[in-house]
Formats: structure tokens, sequence, C-alpha cells
């Protein structure tokens, strides 16, 4: 006989029960970040190819506006205020990878002195740099050239967008 809310301690471990068997997701949680020359910030993880958006993995039950701002911290020493969410993109299993869910907050604008004096605090990123929307097109991965589009589309329109895999 299955319990009832009635006896909230069996209907608890009832759900509970039913909570293991559910699907997980990854989260990636990043910012688009700019400098007060309309400049997008990119950086290099030392961990994977390629350049990447500021930001990162959440960890277990961790909203995804906080992972982001973590991870800033954590990595480049910046403490930021999201502004919006401008993304979020389901992507396809891939590799050894299930599906995740990524997310992409207007992190806003940072004058010059900061964003001249960032630098890398971990030994999760080798390098960054502020570069045109252009050229950070050209140096993302496919998929995420496309959510970074698309984030900046957000931006302008004031509207956040749903993506599957980089695609509207």
């Amino acid at each position: 006989m299955r319990p009832t809310p009635a006896d909230p301690d069996a209907w608890n471990a009832y759900l509970a029960e039913g909570n293991v068997t559910q699907a997980r997701k990854r989260v990636a949680a990043d910012v688009l970040l700019r400098d007060v020359t309309g400049r997008f910030l990119l950086v290099k993880p030392t961990y994977k190819p390629g350049w990447d958006l500021p930001g990162g993995m959440a960890e277990a039950n961790e909203a995804p506006d906080r992972a982001a701002v973590r991870e800033l911290a954590e990595e480049l020493g910046l403490a930021v205020v999201l502004r919006a969410l401008l993304v979020v993109d389901w992507v396809a299993p891939h590799g050894p990878w299930d599906d995740q869910l990524a997310f992409v907050f207007d992190g806003g604008t940072v004058d010059s002195g900061t964003a001249h004096a960032l630098r890398p605090h971990d030994e999760e990123l080798s390098e960054l740099r502020f570069v045109p929307f252009g050229e950070a097109r050209k140096l993302l991965r496919p998929r995420l050239a496309r959510r970074f589009g698309e984030a900046v589309a957000a931006l302008a329109e004031g509207r956040p967008r749903y993506l599957r895999s980089g695609d509207r």
C-alpha cells in the first residue's frame, strides 16, 4: 500500500525512493563579462583545449547563478553581481558526457582598472583576455560560439533565450 501525506515520515521515505531513480543533470554556469570598450572576457582552461567563457560547473545542490559567482571569485578573484539570465542551453549527450544544462548570465561591464588587473587565481586557468565579438566567436568551440552569440543577442534584446546544443 502506497503511503499518503497523512503519514509524513512514510510519505517522505516513499518520495525519497522515487527521487533516487530520477535523472541528474550536470549544470554549467558562465558569465558574459565586458570591458568598457565592449570586448568580451574569455578564459583559457588548463584542463581542456581552447578558450571558454568565465564560469564553471555547479556543485551538488548549488543554484546556477551562485555557481557562476563562486567560479569567478575562485578563478579570477572577481566579485560580480549578475544582472540577468541570458541563455539556458540544453546540451545533448556527447562523448563520455551525459546531457547538461548550461546557463549564461550577464555580468555587466568592468572598469578599465579592473579589466587590466585581472589574472587567473587558480590552476584551472592559464590565460585570459578581452576580445571583440568576432574574435571571440572564432576562438570558442562551435557549440559554445553559438551559445555566446545567442547570449550577446539576448543581452541586446533584453530577453533570455532557450537553446538546444547551442541552437534555437
